[in-house]
């Protein structure tokens, strides 16, 4: 079985990776089990079953239904990129491919078998498998797979406690091995609330008439943006001004949060005020009107690292400006642009061409999807100590510093996996 198929993304030695042969035949694997949608998790799936995989997907329903958004958006992006890369030729291939297609990624979600949470799946041979709240995202699990005797847990990704959409996740309950990710091992969140750092940074840039771009996952990151900037503007914290949400993507996924809505925290009566709130911008001819706009203004667009999407647009046309701040607005992995604007970089690739960004740049602390190394452990202390807990899903010091940490303050064994490394877990070690 096969537990999340994701794409590699941020640094180019790593998105090499999506382009190689997958580790085991595909027609070896029996079953797919995933966590969430994000594309680290779900995103290679199309590419997979086009390879010969012939195993169901399963996953939670809210899961499925954002995977149906997900997917085919990204291969339409593949599609576009490779096409840009042809006609433009900046591409050191002669013929740009693209790693799946749209037409791959709708025979993918024909795979897909939604299931509930908490209710055992059977996977035949012996094996289940039971889906537990992980508070990351809308439909995030948690997997715990009880297999030979012996029970493994994969965290997937957490969730924070203080999450304004999606309610903790589920302590863990133990298990012989544990698989944890570590994206937050290595810091703490600011102990201000995601409301009053998003104001102080609004309030008076919005005074002086200014453009906010807020680069925002479409699915999560983009309706807890809508959800504060509703929260402020209507006390008044904030200058009421015109917001746009650039994303087709954003915009499907706010209708499906509203019909999910027993799966997070805002009652659906709140969930409809909110998600009035933004502008929804469709077209792309109404994305190029914005380019015409002054502010002041919002606009919420994706991608959430600037890997893609609306967001280069309004980016080289509004990036250059002093009168413009790009507000980043969660995780920005290692090699994307969030990450370069993020350490200071201030020239950017975008369409095979470089732009100077002159505009403020501003990084929320406090709008992570992520449980911090605080949290972490926490949630890990809730359940009795594994044989073995393996740290995956982490930079290499965020990985290292939350191994210490179980180590010297759970005293139970823990390290970070090698990639592609085999682990018995009968004897894990």
């Amino acid at each position: 079985m096969l537990v999340d198929c994701g794409l590699y993304q941020g640094y180019k030695q790593f998105r090499r990776r999506n382009r190689k042969p997958f580790p085991v035949g595909p027609s070896t694997i029996t079953s797919i089990l995933l966590t969430h949608a994000h594309l680290d998790h779900s995103g290679y799936l199309p590419a997979l079953i086009r390879s010969g995989c012939k195993a169901p997907v399963y996953c939670t329903p809210p899961t499925r239904d954002l995977c149906g958004l997900l997917l085919p958006d990204s291969g339409r992006l593949h599609e576009e990129g490779a096409r840009h890369a042809r006609r433009k030729g900046y591409s050191k291939h002669k013929r740009p491919a693209p790693i799946y297609t749209e037409k791959d990624a709708r025979a993918a979600l024909r795979r897909f078998k939604p299931h509930p949470f908490g209710v055992p799946l059977d996977l035949g041979g012996g094996i289940s498998a039971e889906f537990i709240r992980a508070g990351h995202l809308l439909g995030a699990a948690q997997i715990r797979i009880s297999i030979g005797g012996k029970t493994v847990h994969f965290s997937g990704d957490l969730g924070q406690d203080r999450d304004p959409l999606m309610p903790p996740p589920e302590p863990f309950a133990g298990a012989d091995v544990l698989v944890c990710e570590s994206t937050y091992g290595d810091r703490l969140h600011p102990a201000i609330s995601p409301e009053d750092e998003l104001a102080s940074i609004l309030e008076p840039f919005l005074k002086q008439k200014g453009i906010v771009l807020i680069p925002a996952f479409a699915v999560g990151r983009a309706q807890g943006i809508m959800y504060h900037l509703s929260r402020l503007m209507a006390v008044g914290r904030i200058p009421s001004v015109p917001v746009f949400l650039d994303s087709p993507m954003a915009s499907d996924a706010t209708d499906i949060y509203l019909r999910h809505c027993t799966e997070h925290r805002i009652a659906q009566q709140d969930c409809a005020a909110t998600f009035k709130l933004p502008v929804r911008v469709n077209s792309t001819a109404q994305s190029k009107n914005l380019n015409s706009r002054e502010g002041p203004m919002v606009i919420i667009s994706a991608s959430g690292m600037i890997t893609g999407g609306r967001i280069l647009h309004h980016m080289v046309n509004f990036g250059c400006s002093l009168r413009t701040i790009i507000i980043l607005s969660g995780y920005q992995a290692g090699g994307t642009r969030g990450a370069s604007l993020a350490t200071g970089e201030r020239r950017l690739r975008i369409f095979g061409q470089y732009y100077d960004i002159g505009a403020q740049v501003a990084q929320l602390e406090t709008f992570s999807g992520h449980a911090d190394a605080d949290q972490l452990l926490g949630w890990m202390a809730a359940g009795p100590a594994p044989a073995m807990t393996y740290l995956t899903h982490g930079e290499p010091e965020a990985s290292e510093a939350l191994r210490r940490r179980i180590s010297h303050e759970l005293h139970r064994p823990a390290r970070v996996p090698e990639h592609l490394e085999a682990i018995n877990i009968n004897n894990p070690e």
